[in-house]
């Protein structure tokens, strides 16, 4: 058995096939030798995936991110990533290479990235599929905080539905509808613009804290929604519990360094038979109760501890 993954592991190294692979938090945890060299990466390390992208794209080379916005970008593109069984698309490098990447990800959220050099196919025919790219892209984004939207945040509760439960994985997940607190009244005294930075803010915070296995996006207004697929009621309110006090320490509008503002929460626990619609309703059900109790804090559907 030793022999067969030395002799694979040579395989790859030899390869021109870019291969890497990442764990559930985004940290590589293998690159072949084509992939080091291609994104810059010293044979010890193991940088999570935004680091890398970002000290890249500073130093003008690997993935060429055509954006005025470097970190606005990486929410939006973290937003998506990773969050479904497969994906493919093509992507170019500083050096002038085309590679068409797939990505492939397990329950567990281990990612294999594999990345052939497309370079000589004509350039016409991948400036036709980048901009169909783009374009799914788009139609996947909610264009003022960049986190992913309605229609790709409810296919991802459809995914999560749709796990088969097995004895290591005991639950199907939680659905977390959140709502930021007197939004109307944010908007009414400080004006649309500053209510435009509240909800950007509150997208970028709790954006940092979501595992690549879950998705969070928003679904209108002042309304978002988080997916935590195979996580019990204990483990999802630990989590927001955290998103919690990292927007209690905001301060958002720098011209009004005192201003802060808080946001609610409800939750409830996938079960058997649920759909969407019905597992939304349960957690906005949960979420008007946590308005009701005074806002700033969470709660949990009541038959999800059945």
């Amino acid at each position: 058995m030793n022999d067969i993954h030395h002799s694979l592991f040579q395989l790859f190294e030899s390869s021109p096939v870019l291969v890497a692979a990442y764990d559930d938090f985004d940290r590589l945890r293998y690159a072949n030798k084509a992939f080091r060299s291609a994104y810059f990466i010293e044979p010890c390390e193991t940088p999570f995936w935004p680091d890398l992208m970002r000290r890249n794209h500073h130093a003008k080379r690997g993935t060429v991110i055509r954006a005025a916005d470097f970190e606005e970008w990486l929410i939006s593109t973290q937003s998506r990533r990773g969050k479904i069984g497969f994906k493919a698309f093509e992507t170019d490098l500083f050096d002038g290479r085309w590679l068409w990447m797939t990505e492939t990800v397990r329950e567990d959220g281990w990612m294999l990235c594999i990345a052939t050099d497309v370079t000589d196919l004509k350039a016409s025919a991948r400036e036709i599929r980048q901009d169909r790219d783009l374009a799914i892209k788009a139609s996947y984004t909610d264009v003022l905080t960049g986190v992913a939207n309605r229609r790709f945040v409810t296919a991802r509760i459809e995914d999560m539905l749709q796990r088969q439960v097995s004895d290591e994985l005991s639950s199907l997940g939680c659905l977390c509808v959140l709502d930021i607190d007197h939004f109307k009244s944010i908007n009414d005294q400080f004006g649309h613009h500053n209510g435009d930075l509240v909800l950007k803010d509150l997208a970028k915070r709790i954006h940092r804290l979501v595992r690549r296995t879950d998705c969070f996006g928003r679904v209108g207004g002042e309304e978002f929604v988080l997916t935590l697929p195979a996580t019990s009621i204990e483990q999802a309110r630990r989590i927001v519990e955290r998103m919690l006090v990292s927007v209690r320490q905001s301060r958002p509008l720098k011209d009004r360094p005192d201003f802060k503002y808080t946001f609610s929460v409800g939750v409830a626990a996938a079960k058997p038979g649920d759909t969407s619609i019905s597992l939304f309703s349960r957690a906005d059900r949960a979420l008007y109760v946590a308005k009701l109790a005074g806002r700033d804090q969470i709660h949990i559907d009541d038959s999800s501890s059945d």
